[in-house]
């Protein structure tokens, strides 16, 4: 089989995060074609799409006006994630700034019906917490009015079918958080979820009417539901089950009462379409004809007729399909090229389940190249980060390059993944935090039962909170590591808590612990308290500009394995919470091949 180098694997591009124009015959898009995501839009499939933003910088999303030529996108520096929102007239090629506090992060809230405003939150009065701000399409800068002041992670919900009312969402933790209502004319906030302990309330949504959000919620669950809150009445009605798997989003269109909500099926999309014929009452339409794999963003279009959303899978990259809503049949309307390699030659996983530790099945993903030698296949576990996030079947082009070398991807979803009921994703909370670490040793268990795989060439690997799993791997369970590859992973948790974005500490604490309360604990499962146990090579990369796990994170770690360990340190200057420049991804991805062809080498023959 001919093989590429990972320059050309890295040059496959992705398309996503669709918007419809207020015409319904445009689309805008984010792509990567110039090695970071820009503004682009299409006419209609088949169409040869147009570039509209052209920055250095990473584009974040875009979101159309529902009534103007225009559409706001956000972007930030350098990966530091103090996202400012720009406006766009597609036509002209004019740009403005909005929000000019180059300090502060914005998030995006939505654009009331008559596009005239727009709604975000912000930092800026207090960098620990996000307030909530109405802004004219027009205004700019310090033009936004402050309509409510927050004292935690606040995030929009959108405007109600009269644009008098916004709902706002609290998050504590990624399993616990509150919705509200805030109305615009009286200033009052009104909580629907009160709630004891953890409860996730997640993708809330005005009903057409305005009387009713709707949102998915583990209330009365291990999984998540959709459910219907009832303004006037204060009270939940359950609208949709999903059984055994998680509701995990809903979107409604006002004026057409259309709808979708998403089921995560071991990882998987299954898309529902369809119409409230009452408030509780949904008139499903067909499956819609989609490829197999992970689906979401959806945008509706005007009409209500069709839907714009994002779909990719393990052997296909992400693309904007329309959906034809009554009858489910789609279009893909980008083309995201695959740098002239065979979209025949990606591999798809097999999905797996394998015994751990307290009698319990882990889901996995496991991907064998097309060739494996019996006995001598080296394995990459890459292990996701979150922690409460999850491993699913999309589309990635290293894998797909460490496959064509002939390495084997094996993708955990270890306790505390989300995805699989709040039971399981509360398995590795704080003093259980190293059960999850003991689900990669039955991982790696499991790996030298299979007849394919070289049990002295399997290697580590994870960004993030996967970083710091790398790190514990290494430390718990030395003797199994042929190599770990550490990016821009926790090495002390106490290091990461005191020095992380403010915004961030309290969110972070829930799932970790607190430093006043489990400050010890934190320090004893620490991977740079236990960095002498280290014995497999280790490569650390990190951007200078990290906003969740400093850059500190990654110099203490390299400066005291190396006492133990070959280890090798990379780090760029102009990036923040992972590698978004195409000419940084390449040089990593470079480097980490050469790594482990050095010490551990693949089964890959020139």
């Amino acid at each position: 089989m001919r093989t590429y180098d990972i320059e050309r694997y890295l040059h496959i591009r992705s398309a996503y995060g669709a918007s419809f124009a207020p015409d319904g015959e445009r689309l805008s898009f984010l792509m990567d074609t110039t090695g970071v995501p820009q503004v682009w839009t299409v006419d209609g499939s088949g169409v040869w799409p147009e570039q509209r933003t052209f920055y250095d910088e990473r584009v974040t999303f875009a979101s159309w006006s529902p009534e103007n030529p225009e559409l706001v996108f956000g972007m930030d520096k350098g990966g530091n994630e103090r996202e400012q929102l720009f406006r766009l007239e597609p036509d002209s090629g004019v740009i403005v700034n909005l929000t000019e506090h180059p300090d502060a992060k914005h998030r995006w809230g939505g654009w009331s019906h008559d596009g005239e405003r727009f709604a975000f939150t912000s930092n800026r009065r207090d960098n620990a917490v996000f307030d909530v701000y109405v802004q004219d399409r027009d205004g700019t800068g310090m033009d936004a009015t402050l309509v409510h002041e927050g004292d935690g992670w606040l995030t929009l919900g959108g405007w109600s079918p009269d644009d008098t009312k916004l709902i706002v969402q609290e998050a504590y933790s990624n399993f616990d958080q509150d919705v509200y209502v805030l109305d615009l004319i009286s200033k009052e906030l009104t909580h629907l979820t009160p709630h004891d302990g953890t409860v996730r309330f997640q993708s809330p949504e005005w009903g057409p009417d305005g009387e009713n959000v709707y949102m998915v919620t583990d209330r009365e669950s291990d999984t998540l539901e959709l459910v219907r809150y009832n303004l006037d009445a204060e009270t939940f009605t359950l609208v949709e089950s999903g059984g055994d798997y998680e509701v995990e989003g809903v979107s409604i269109d006002h004026e057409t009462r259309r709808l979708v909500y998403a089921r995560n099926v071991e990882g998987y999309t299954e898309l529902t379409f369809g119409e409230l014929k009452s408030t509780d009452e949904i008139d499903a339409f067909p499956e819609p004809d989609l490829p197999k794999g992970v689906a979401g963003g959806v945008s509706f279009s005007p009409d209500g007729t069709r839907a714009a959303l994002t779909v990719t899978a393990s052997a296909d990259t992400a693309n904007v399909y329309v959906v034809d809503l009554t009858t489910g049949e789609s279009e893909r309307w980008t083309h995201a090229a695959t740098a002239g390699i065979p979209r025949d030659t990606f591999v798809s996983p097999e999905l797996v389940h394998y015994p751990t530790f307290d009698g319990r099945d882990i889901p996995a993903f496991f991907t064998l190249p097309e060739e494996s030698p019996e006995g001598e296949t080296p394995v990459i576990v890459d292990i996701h980060g979150g922690p409460e996030s999850q491993r699913r079947p999309s589309f990635s082009a290293v894998k797909q390059y460490f496959l064509s070398r002939g390495y084997a991807y094996f993708e955990p979803n270890v306790r505390g993944s989300a995805g699989y009921g709040k039971a399981y994703g509360h398995l590795d909370d704080v003093e259980k935090r190293m059960d999850s670490v003991a689900d990669i040793e039955a991982a790696v268990e499991w790996l030298h039962d299979h007849p394919a795989v070289d049990p002295d060439k399997i290697v580590a690997m994870g960004g993030s909170y996967g970083g710091f799993m790398v790190l514990a791997s290494l430390t718990e369970y030395p003797d199994l590591w042929a190599a770990g590859i550490d990016i821009v992973g926790i090495a002390n948790f106490v290091t990461f808590l005191e020095n992380t974005g403010d915004w961030r500490r309290e969110l972070r604490e829930a799932e970790y612990g607190s430093l006043e309360d489990d400050r010890e604990f934190l320090e004893s499962i620490s991977p740079l308290n236990n960095v002498e146990k280290i014995r497999a090579p280790l490569f650390v990369l990190h951007g200078e500009n990290d906003p969740r796990v400093p850059v500190s994170e990654a110099h203490q770690l390299v400066e005291e394995a190396r006492k133990h360990a070959h280890v090798r340190e990379l780090i760029f200057e102009d990036e923040g919470h992972g590698f978004t420049k195409l000419e940084n991804r390449i040089d990593a991805y470079t480097q980490i091949a050469d790594f482990l062809d050095e010490y551990v080498g693949s089964a890959h023959v020139e």
